[in-house]
């Protein structure tokens, strides 16, 4: 029960993270107003004026979505016909880019130069998101 739910958890905010990219790709501006503030708000990164070109946010889209399925996988809810010891490293793999990019805005080397409103948003919502998404990964690894 407990790895039906953190499956289907884990892939329903990949999904919807990796639609908002799409999103971003083809011209969305939320929660910007423009593009310069869409840029300050979820990229952060000082003396940016642009968002990341369209293939790099449609790869990392896509990157997002795939990282939803392991889990969907490991709760035999999607025929991945991997072996489970792929699905296991996988889960772990993906667990330990979402716990690191969790500490990340904790570290004084870990975002540097980041501009306002992203290193708050962060600080309070992106870092700690990724690391509740690690401990999940990690519950289902351990399963």
């Amino acid at each position: 029960m407990v790895v039906t739910f953190l499956a289907m958890a884990i892939a329903v905010e990949l999904a919807a993270i990796a639609a908002l990219h799409v999103y971003w790709a083809f011209g969305g501006l939320w929660p910007g107003t423009d593009v310069e503030s869409l840029v300050r708000t979820v990229v952060g990164v000082k003396n940016m004026r642009a968002m990341p070109s369209r293939p790099l946010t449609l790869a990392v889209a896509m990157a997002l979505f795939a990282a939803g399925l392991p889990p969907l996988a490991k709760a035999s809810l999607l025929p991945l016909f991997l072996p489970a010891g792929l699905v296991q490293a996988c889960l772990l793999l993906v667990g330990a880019v979402f716990a690191l990019r969790g500490v990340a805005p904790y570290l004084p080397f870990g975002t540097p130069h980041r501009m306002e409103p992203f290193a708050t948003l962060d600080r309070r919502l992106y870092g700690p998101l990724c690391l509740v998404t690690a401990l999940a990964y990690a519950v289902l690894w351990a399963s």
